[in-house]
């Protein structure tokens, strides 16, 4: 969802993790088709969480809270405003940023002018950047400005980029830009999972983040029950959960549905969407924070829904997974989404800089899941390098941890929902809900908890 836009197991050594993003470029192409995706693998689109629309042009810096209310009635926040509220700053004195970890961010197309925006940003902020290590998947075509898929993609590897590094800022960030255009319909994903097994298989990448979705309901066979084209997907998430990788996606920005195969409208009833729903991803729902100029809460987290809602319901395709079983009177019979959540309310948005669009550079506020699942990357970093391992999936952990006193896990209970479209959602209660998951996270403590939590 984008909003005010502007212009719009084991750790690899960092000398090693870049020969090997290095190998990945020079053999994209052969690499392509030799890890090609298991024969009969559907091609289902799946839509950039980010994709919005726009309210303003030309801020040509960030502005403070106070003005972005009087401009466009939204609270707008800075990295350094995140960092207090998620209680980060503890961490980073103690050395705990990420470094010697690597987040995979995977986006159709990518941004040409990724490195330059980020050290923007990053400038802007006082932070230090970071090298972005980009691999081009497949034939990339070149990037053209007045091309809407490629710009909303490009929105949204700025905004992955930005919100990961803004969390875990000596994390290594790659970008793997893939050739096919992912929007709700009948191709993309495929490439999108070769290319995630392909880095796995090297070693590239701790965990991955993945802003993007498709409504179960459109994938082929799902009317006559048969699920067969969601679960040929699988088959990175399944190298991923051998090799202790964590995989996480957005729990989309459609409530309790999402949408239809034309990516225009919605469902009228609950539906789900995928890679969220899968039991081996960990799904990243999306709360609103309340913050003052410091970053301190001036009224407890509630759920996401403005421009947009925090998706989360039940899953049609998967069975709820032991790591639920301890929910079951909220998922039922069902894989419930999401697991846990993060900023993602454009009510309360992200300041993002971008220049890939020339007649449009600038600073943008940003949010949707698309947001919430890179700054969870983030938070996955600093736990890697806080327990010496890879947390790896982190689903059972999650859920032992819900509820346990000191484990950093924050409830999410002020009674709002995730209704959206005139569909019926779900209500952030005491628990688990499949508004927020188990809720949100104080990293101070949440971050060594779910190290010592996950095995790898």
């Amino acid at each position: 969802m984008h909003i005010a836009r502007t212009g719009r197991g084991v750790a690899v050594s960092a000398a090693a993790s870049a020969a090997l993003v290095a190998a990945a470029l020079a053999t994209t192409s052969s690499a392509g088709a030799t890890s090609a995706a298991p024969a009969a693998v559907p091609h289902t689109f799946a839509a950039p969480a980010v994709a919005g629309h726009g309210l303003v042009h030309g801020v040509a810096s960030p502005l403070p809270i106070a003005q972005c209310q009087a401009k466009w009635h939204i609270n707008c926040y800075n990295p350094l405003q995140y960092r207090t509220a998620y209680n980060l700053n503890a961490l980073y004195k103690k050395g705990i940023t990420g470094k010697g970890r690597t987040i995979v961010i995977v986006d159709s197309f990518g941004s040409p002018t990724i490195q330059h925006d980020l050290d923007v940003y990053s400038k802007q902020f006082g932070l230090k950047s970071t090298k972005v290590d980009v691999v081009k998947w497949g034939k990339v075509p070149p990037f053209d400005p007045k091309n809407s898929d490629m710009t909303g993609w490009a929105g949204e590897s700025t905004l992955d980029v930005e919100m990961a590094h803004a969390v875990a800022p000596d994390a290594k960030i790659v970008l793997v830009e893939t050739a096919v255009a992912e929007t709700e319909g009948t191709t993309g994903l495929p490439e999108m999972m070769d290319a995630e097994k392909y880095m796995i298989d090297h070693g590239v990448g701790d965990v991955i983040s993945q802003s993007f979705g498709a409504t179960e309901n459109t994938f082929p066979g799902f009317d006559k029950g048969d699920f067969s084209s969601i679960k040929k997907l699988r088959y990175a998430f399944e190298d991923a959960a051998r090799k202790h990788v964590t995989v996480l996606a957005s729990s989309g920005d459609g409530g309790a549905t999402d949408q239809t195969a034309d990516g225009k409208s919605y469902y009228k009833y609950r539906v789900n969407s995928w890679p969220s729903a899968d039991p081996l991803v960990t799904s990243i729902g999306g709360t609103q924070l309340h913050l003052n100029d410091k970053g301190e809460r001036v009224k407890p987290d509630s759920v996401y829904n403005d421009n947009g809602a925090g998706g989360g319901g039940q899953s049609h395709v998967f069975t709820r997974p032991a790591f639920q079983d301890g929910v079951k009177n909220v998922v039922g019979t069902r894989r419930g989404t999401p697991d846990i959540s993060m900023a993602a309310a454009v009510n309360g948005g992200a300041w993002i800089y971008s220049s890939y669009d020339p007649t449009a550079t600038g600073w943008d506020v940003s949010g949707g899941t698309s947001e919430a699942s890179p700054l969870f990357s983030g938070i996955v970093a600093l736990a890697d390098q806080a327990g010496g391992h890879r947390v790896g999936d982190i689903n059972h952990a999650l859920y032992t941890l819900e509820g346990r006193k000191g484990s950093g896990v924050v409830d999410v209970n002020d009674g709002t929902d995730n209704t959206y479209q005139g569909v019926q959602g779900y209500k952030a209660v005491k628990g688990y809900d499949m508004a927020t998951g188990v809720g949100t996270l104080n990293a101070l403590t949440f971050v060594p908890a779910l190290a010592k939590a996950s095995h790898g």
